[in-house]
């Protein structure tokens, strides 16, 4: 998916929402446990709730992995199914960083064998680990650039020195050299909602950038504080709701419990975007 065709379905939707498929079976409502696939089930059943206020889905890697062969086809079937229904971006929550053949075959990987638009990535390891995830049209490397979890502070917020202009934090020299690499047509950030006066700072560095923002719900990111800091006249914002969604209900409600969970985020948003629609939109 291209940055207009992003775009586009943004301002069709009025929506800004990415919904993760951090998918765990023994969560799951008894019913869906009854088929043979009861997590492909679970999911097809969010995708077909969510898909016309989603402009995003998020699978972290991590959560079908860890079930073996079974968790790798129930991600692929999952992947098709999203690409079936819906206009969506797809993006592989895997946060691969290496360099190299290797970074190549993530690459191909994610891109050619798995049909994602994005994949997370960790630019530990400098450019040549970020570099075989750019040029390709309509695929998107989305770079960790703040975080939202405690562990943050060990190295994100280290204060450094870097071409002389003065002393600063280690994420905003590493989201400005990455803006280097990759222009808003391919390279996003992924940038953790729990800190919106942090977000708004990392919105005036890099304020064509589109942002993944995670935390907003379970970890406690306010959904208003992120909009007003990040939102631009293109969204310039997915902003990711998980287990919000997924476990929002139990039962026989579980399904309509996540519409409306979905509906809620998409019409708070919708209204945020308006002040920003262009002439005539």
């Amino acid at each position: 998916m291209t940055r207009s065709q992003l775009i586009d379905t943004i301002r069709r939707k009025h929506s800004l929402l990415c919904v993760g498929l951090d998918t765990e079976e023994h969560l799951v409502p008894e019913h869906f446990k009854q088929e043979s696939h009861p997590v492909r089930a679970f999911n097809e059943a969010i995708v077909e709730v969510t898909h016309d206020v989603a402009v995003a889905y998020k699978l972290n890697l991590a959560f079908y992995e860890a079930m073996g062969d079974e968790g790798w086809l129930d991600l692929e079937a999952t992947i098709a199914y999203i690409r079936s229904k819906s206009d969506c971006l797809i993006i592989a929550d895997a946060k691969r960083g290496d360099i190299g053949n290797t970074a190549r075959k993530y690459a191909e990987a994610f891109y050619d064998r798995l049909d994602v638009d994005a994949v997370t990535l960790a630019p530990y390891m400098g450019r040549d680990s970020v570099a075989p995830f750019l040029g390709r049209p309509g695929k998107w490397a989305v770079v960790l650039g703040i975080t939202s979890n405690a562990g943050a502070e060990d190295f994100q917020f280290l204060k450094v020195n870097t071409n002389g202009q003065g002393e600063r934090y280690l994420y905003q020299a590493v989201m400005e050299r990455c803006a280097a690499w990759g222009s808003p047509e391919e390279l996003m950030f992924v940038v953790g909602a729990t800190r919106p006066e942090i977000l708004a700072e990392a919105r005036k560095a890099t304020p064509e950038h589109f942002f993944l923002v995670p935390g907003v719900g379970a970890q406690g990111g306010d959904l208003q504080a992120v909009l007003k800091a990040g939102l631009t006249a293109d969204g310039g914002l997915l902003i990711n709701s998980s287990r919000g969604i997924l476990y929002a209900g139990k039962g026989e409600d579980a399904m309509p419990a996540a519409r409306r969970a979905a509906i809620e985020l998409q019409q708070a948003m919708g209204l945020a975007m308006e002040r920003f629609a262009p002439a005539g939109a």
